[in-house]
């Protein structure tokens, strides 16, 4: 019987032994060069918006940056003039004072609500694919010219808030044109854009360990302590992912103010995001020298603030390893 196996392994052998053999280096290199030239095939389109749309772009602005260019005629090197206009330009100065509290102000209230709305939906709500659709439209919406148009007909002397105030007795103020509430509106519409960021905490909600609450229970921890004690640093990941982010986006706001200000930045400039300023600049007085230096100037902070952001994180951010 032991004679019969080891023949029957043999054979087995014998007839498997050619399939396994290597294929000649002849066979092979043709298929290889194929394989490469169609993985080439589907990435040119890449390489050639990352030359073409992205990196072109940008290293011609940096070259700008340090010209006197108006977009029609010749350019001039001017040095680091354009930097050096940068410390005495008042409506900068303005620009990136507005700029900065609208990121400081806007940011964290967008995503304190889109916490709290996350964890009212993780709670077993019955359809929650329809009201996490339904929350998430405004952030695909809340860039639009449309909704822009919108709010500032909603915040206008007359409009739809002013009409509930009026309702109860009270007198409203035109908000998009007092130089005291315009910035509050942008910084509400762009609270009112939670949805991005709900749907990731939601997610990250999901993947919290529910034996860890019912631990916390046991041991007699209430709904506060176990928000701070388990909710929260469990979701530091995901809290620091959505603060990149939405600074990141909120340094780059441009539509809303310029919609709502009618392109001015008003009133008395309250408005004046520093995106705005860098269009009024580029596209208004045909300064693009100027305008490219305050491109890389706000590329500059954007980079400044996500590296805070990255060195920070290991003293707040918890990994499951």
């Amino acid at each position: 019987m032991s004679a019969l196996l080891q023949r029957g392994r043999a054979a087995a052998q014998d007839q498997a032994a050619p399939a396994s053999r290597p294929r000649s280096g002849k066979s092979a290199a043709p298929r290889a060069k194929r394989e490469n030239l169609a993985a080439y095939g589907f990435l040119a389109p890449w390489f050639i918006g990352l030359v073409f749309i992205t990196a072109g772009p940008l290293l011609a602005s940096l070259y700008f940056s340090f010209t006197d260019y108006n977009l029609i005629g010749d350019h001039e090197w001017v040095g680091a003039e354009n930097y050096e206009r940068m410390f005495t330009d008042a409506r900068l100065h303005s620009a990136l004072r507005v700029t900065f509290v609208y990121v400081f102000v806007s940011v964290p209230l967008q995503l304190a609500l889109a916490l709290a709305l996350a964890m009212v939906l993780d709670r077993g709500v019955r359809g929650l694919p329809l009201y996490r659709s339904v929350y998430y439209l405004p952030s695909l919406l809340g860039g639009s010219v449309a909704i822009a148009i919108l709010w500032r007909q909603v915040f206008g002397a007359e409009g739809l808030i002013n009409q509930v105030l009026a309702f109860f007795g009270i007198q409203g103020e035109g908000w998009v044109s007092h130089p005291d509430y315009a910035l509050g509106t942008l910084i509400v519409l762009n609270v009112w854009t939670f949805g991005a960021p709900m749907v990731i905490f939601l997610a990250g909600l999901r993947q919290i360990p529910a034996m860890y609450y019912e631990a916390a229970s046991v041991d007699g921890a209430g709904p506060v302590s176990r928000f701070w004690n388990i909710t929260v640093p469990m979701l530091t990941p995901i809290i620091f992912f959505n603060l990149v982010l939405q600074i990141i986006n909120a340094f780059q706001t441009f539509t809303q103010a310029f919609i709502v200000s009618g392109g001015t930045g008003g009133p008395s400039d309250s408005t004046l995001f520093f995106t705005l300023y860098l269009y009024q600049r580029g596209f208004g007085a045909f300064d693009m020298g100027y305008a490219s230096a305050m491109a890389w100037l706000l590329l500059m902070i954007i980079g400044g603030f996500t590296a805070v952001n990255f060195l920070a994180s290991k003293y707040w951010v918890f990994y499951g390893d």
